[in-house]
């Protein structure tokens, strides 16, 4: 079997325009599925969460000061 370009191939034609689409569906459902786990990692971290301790609750300066030498 040869492959020309520019053929006026009906059969690779076709072949060429299902290939295409096939891409372009497996394009498409791997960005939806990287926007629902994009999704589901913002709604994780949530704003509110309570099991995180307050800045006004800290104890001690450790971490608030911060030494650079140049």
């Amino acid at each position: 079997m040869s492959v020309e370009l520019n053929a006026n191939n009906p059969v690779a034609m076709n072949t060429e325009t299902l290939l295409a689409v096939q891409s372009a569906k497996i394009t498409k459902s791997q960005t939806e599925l990287e926007g629902q786990m994009a999704l589901a990692l913002i709604a994780s971290a949530s704003v509110g969460d309570q099991s995180l301790p307050a800045s006004s609750n800290v104890v001690g300066n450790i971490g608030q000061n911060i030494s650079l030498k140049i």
